[in-house]
């Protein structure tokens, strides 16, 4: 499959340049083969009027070029410091210096404002100061061309306006930055020069700050894009999913949610916001079975299933589409169109008397394939550790919403998507709720939190600090809520 197709790129030196388009565009593959990554059949690579011939990340890092992946490279039981001197340590003697090292972490990092602990674990560091330590990794190789893929795709809002920042201050430092996003808030606030790619191709290279988003959003997917989610009025019946009390623990043995209830009716969106970490991981673990419930009970359809596994969920009508997709909603070494049947392979039409049926599991993924527009370049027998990130989100999205269980928690359902994808996805979740089904949405995007919830459920600390409707709040309302400032009656 032709992911770039006779593409042309020309960067400014000291600029930000972003590339966009959808996901599968052929963004990734072209900074991939500018980093080394990837093997170009044809053309050729400038760098600073030179020619040069790039054949694997040494060559890019020798020219100056850097790159932060959308899924940083960083082992996890090492330290920051030694995860950004690696392979490069200084020595002293025949021992590595770890103290000039740390020094010299120090240094770049008080230089940028970077703010990172020489000395934590990656393991134990949020993922936006893990994001820095990937550029730290460059900084540290004096990198001058720094190439960012999707990096506000696993952040907060919080986080990605501060990286925007960083972005900012490197320039001025005389850095080049190249910004592959679909993002077009971000484009706007941070890029100079824009180059759209659609389908491999370049649709065109405009200036980011003249050129409207909508118009932008036009040239990536090839019509024009609907900002505005338009819904009907919602019809609330019974209660499908409560949750009572409900006292869960996060992964360091603290209590994450503290007596927690709220209930989704069928035929609403019940949205949940907050500040990342203030207890929604550990609320949606609690509810789809995926962690121990300290106290409290999960209610589905009436039925307690706080003491049920994962699967017995899923087969009395809970669907789940989760935040991390690689950890919980895909096994990357299966193909595609196993991942699209992994809660039905053992029943029919998938199998039948423990035999798998391949040509249905082909066809069903076909279906969903050409539902949810997934771009994978063997169809259903792609491997699913090949696709782009925001493939990957497609094909999880589509699976769940295609079980069309009772209730569906939807948490971060749009990272690192396209415009296109996005209002497509949005329409699916409402159609969803117009079809009686009971959704709960966790999002760190108080725009779709407020587009698409019917009711809106705010956590702090663990606790719920108010539920609102949706059409009567605003987002200086819901910000309060998210941090304590003010509380509301349920």
């Amino acid at each position: 499959m032709l992911a770039n197709d006779r593409v042309s790129l020309q960067v400014e030196q000291g600029s930000v340049h972003a590339l966009l388009g959808e996901n599968g565009a052929g963004k990734s593959t072209l900074m991939g083969v500018l980093f080394g990554l990837v093997p170009p059949d044809s053309g050729a690579i400038w760098v600073h009027g030179r020619e040069v011939r790039i054949a694997d990340p040494n060559d890019a890092t020798a020219l100056g070029i850097g790159m932060v992946h959308q899924h940083f490279k960083l082992v996890h039981n090492f330290t920051v410091t030694e995860n950004i001197v690696l392979g490069r340590e200084p020595t002293v003697g025949p021992t590595v210096d770890r103290r000039r090292a740390a020094e010299r972490v120090r240094e770049l990092s008080r230089a940028y404002g970077l703010a990172v602990d020489p000395e934590a674990r990656i393991e134990d560091i949020s993922v936006g100061m893990q994001q820095r330590v990937e550029i730290l990794k460059m900084l540290y190789r004096d990198a001058d061309i720094l190439i960012f893929d999707e990096p506000t795709a696993v952040l907060t809002p919080q986080e990605a306006q501060e990286l925007l920042a960083i972005m900012r201050r490197l320039v001025a430092e005389g850095k080049t930055v190249v910004f592959i996003t679909h993002k077009l808030r971000e484009i706007k606030a941070v890029a100079d020069t824009c180059t759209v790619l659609r389908r491999g191709r370049v649709v065109g290279t405009v200036p980011a700050a003249t050129t409207s988003e909508a118009a932008m959003a036009e040239m990536m997917v090839g019509r024009v894009v609907s900002f505005h989610v338009d819904k009907a009025p919602a019809r609330p019946g019974e209660v499908v999913l409560a949750v009572e009390h409900l006292h869960v623990r996060n992964p360091r043995g603290l209590v994450g949610v503290k007596d927690v209830s709220l209930e989704v009716r069928a035929g609403e969106v019940l949205g949940l916001c907050g500040i990342d970490g203030n207890g929604q991981a550990e609320l949606v673990r609690g509810i789809t079975g995926l962690s121990r419930v300290e106290a409290g009970r999960v209610l589905l359809k009436g039925r307690d299933v706080t003491a049920l596994p994962v699967k017995e969920r899923n087969a009395l009508g809970l669907g789940h589409i989760p935040e991390d997709r690689h950890r919980h909603g895909l096994v990357l070494d299966m193909h595609l169109d196993e991942n699209l049947v992994i809660h039905a392979y053992d029943r029919p039409p998938f199998s039948h008397a423990g035999i798998l049926d391949f040509p249905a599991i082909r066809r069903h993924a076909a279906r969903l394939i050409g539902d949810f527009d997934v771009r994978c370049g063997q169809g259903g027998a792609t491997p699913t550790r090949s696709m782009s990130g925001g493939n990957q989100q497609k094909a999880v999205v589509a699976r769940e919403i295609d079980r069309s269980p009772d209730v569906l928690v939807v948490v971060q359902p749009t990272r690192g998507l396209d415009v296109g994808a996005i209002e497509h996805i949005h329409r699916r979740i409402l159609a969803e709720r117009d079809r009686g089904k009971a959704i709960l949405l966790v999002s760190l995007e108080l725009e779709e939190i407020l587009d698409l919830s019917d009711r809106v459920a705010v956590l702090c600390g663990g606790e719920v600090t108010g539920t609102v409707e949706a059409a009567r709040t605003s987002e200086n309302e819901l910000g309060l809520l998210m941090s304590g400032a003010a509380r509301k009656a349920s």
